[in-house]
């Protein structure tokens, strides 16, 4: 597949696998009220600077707000997209636990075997030696059942960003197993040199071309309507 026709297609697959699914869930389940877990100490407290009052429409929008614009599509979003590169044959799913992908590398030609993550700050420095211990268990199993295998074959593949953004927890990794990031992430697994940067460009015209259908709007507005019925709040 050329370069072009691939950008087309994961371009497509974001409008429609991952920002269509979140709007599709943000006015199906998290516009109702039973899809959350209420501190009604902090509600009231975040409806008040939301809204300067302790009302349905701020309590939707403490509630609301957080879920769409953070939690929701922040959840899926890696794993929509491992699913997308074993979809268009760009790998296959990896059979060793621990790892999420595996794949030819196009630069040196060796199979990968890769943890996905979202972006340059995504682990915390609890995450660093769970890590090390899940590339460490794959190393062992390799060496045991003779595999060709090496410590630079088992990456974390970090789906954008710059090198120089990576955290403190990444370069620890990176110290004993590769972190690839962004372009040559992308270049290791397509074989195009510049196909990160054409992606991002060809996504941001796709999003400003986006109809959001208002649709943020409607998903809080149909939350505040369920809140003022509810019995969870008195707002005598």
């Amino acid at each position: 597949m050329d370069e072009a026709k691939l950008i087309e297609i994961i371009t497509t697959y974001f409008k429609d696998k991952i920002f269509e699914n979140h709007k599709i869930n943000s006015l199906k389940t998290h516009s109702k009220l039973k899809s959350y877990k209420i501190n009604p100490i902090l509600v009231k407290y975040l409806s008040k600077i939301l809204e300067d009052d302790f009302s349905p429409l701020g309590i939707a929008k403490a509630l609301y707000y957080p879920r769409i614009l953070g939690t929701s599509i922040n959840t899926s979003f890696g794993t929509r997209i491992q699913n997308m590169f074993v979809e268009l044959n760009l790998a296959s799913g990896s059979l060793i636990k621990g790892m999420d992908i595996e794949f030819t590398d196009k630069i040196d030609g060796r199979k990968k075997w890769c943890q996905l993550k979202s972006g340059p700050n995504t682990i915390n420095s609890e995450d660093v030696n769970p890590l090390l211990k899940k590339f460490s268990t794959v190393t062992n199993l390799a060496r045991t059942n003779a595999m060709n295998l090496n410590n630079s074959d088992l990456i974390l593949g970090v789906l954008y960003g710059e090198e120089d953004q990576l955290s403190q927890h990444y370069r620890k990794i990176d110290a004993q197993f590769p972190v690839i990031i962004g372009k040559e992430f992308w270049h290791r697994l397509t074989g195009f040199a510049e196909f990160y940067d054409k992606l991002v460009v060809n996504l941001d015209t796709m999003i400003l071309d986006i109809d959001t259908e208002d649709f943020f709007k409607q998903g809080y507005m149909a939350l505040a309507k369920e809140i003022e019925s509810s019995d969870l709040f008195d707002f005598e």
